[in-house]
């Protein structure tokens, strides 16, 4: 893509994000199938982020105890692990995998809608298809992102105890509160503020390549393969906005 398209598209993608803003708030409110995509996105996810959290944590505490032994500071260990943990790695392994999970399936969904004009029977038959179909997505998935990542965390920090247990003995208490009485106000915030728009924006890109989808079957495989590669990517720049913010302010 050239650097024109790119603006392009980008200028496209605010447009639609404004949109979303708009039908927001704007009654009547879908709160029956805000409710369900909450169910979808969140519950339904669980197990995968639950499962990369566990691996995540335990592979990260393995990995890390024999540089950490070598140096005398096995003691620091489950700070090392909690600190990682919350402030980058949970954040950013749950937000790839619901981009690739729930990216891809909002963007083949309603990519396929578009498809078979299920979206423009929606719009004759009087239902707003874009509060119905795109604001509930949107922001099921910004509230479920910050909630699953809390959930990754503390699965996290759990595998991490297990992985400190495998080559001594430290209690539950002791691992937490090392952990706690290192974090600060700082370390927690950004991280759970950067989670929200995480879950905005693969809902928004989501929703975006699905409902402006190309007709045929080939256009729905590309709006959930480009949702879940610009989903991800929106990940890993609002992490690093995130980053350079929290730097400039202080925070970290």
């Amino acid at each position: 893509m050239s650097v024109s398209s790119i603006l392009a598209e980008t200028g496209t993608v605010t447009r639609f994000a404004g949109r979303v803003f708009r039908e927001g708030f704007r009654p009547r409110f879908e709160v029956q199938e805000l409710l369900y995509q909450c169910y979808v996105i969140g519950y339904q996810s669980l197990p995968l982020v639950g499962l990369t959290g566990f691996i995540m944590g335990l592979v990260l505490t393995l990995r890390l105890r024999p540089t950490m032994v070598q140096f005398g500071a096995d003691s620091w260990i489950p700070v090392m692990v909690g600190m990682t943990i919350i402030q980058e790695m949970g954040p950013i392994i749950t937000g790839l995998m619901v981009a690739g999970k729930v990216g891809s399936n909002i963007g083949a969904e309603l990519s396929s809608m578009r498809v078979t004009e299920q979206i423009d029977a929606m719009s004759v038959s009087g239902t707003n298809p874009f509060k119905y179909l795109v604001v509930t997505r949107v922001l099921a998935a910004t509230l479920m992102v910050p909630v699953l990542t809390v959930l990754s965390d503390a699965i996290g920090l759990f595998a991490a105890y297990v992985g400190i247990n495998t080559n001594g003995v430290t209690t539950v208490a002791l691992f937490t509160n090392q952990i706690v009485a290192r974090l600060t106000f700082g370390d927690v915030l950004p991280a759970v503020i950067k989670t929200f728009f995480f879950g905005f924006a693969i809902g928004l890109i989501g929703c975006y390549k699905g409902y402006y989808a190309d007709k045929g079957t080939e256009g729905v495989g590309r709006a959930a393969n480009s949702a879940v590669v610009a989903g991800s990517l929106a990940v890993f720049l609002l992490d690093l906005l995130a980053v350079l913010i929290s730097s400039l302010l202080g925070l970290y």
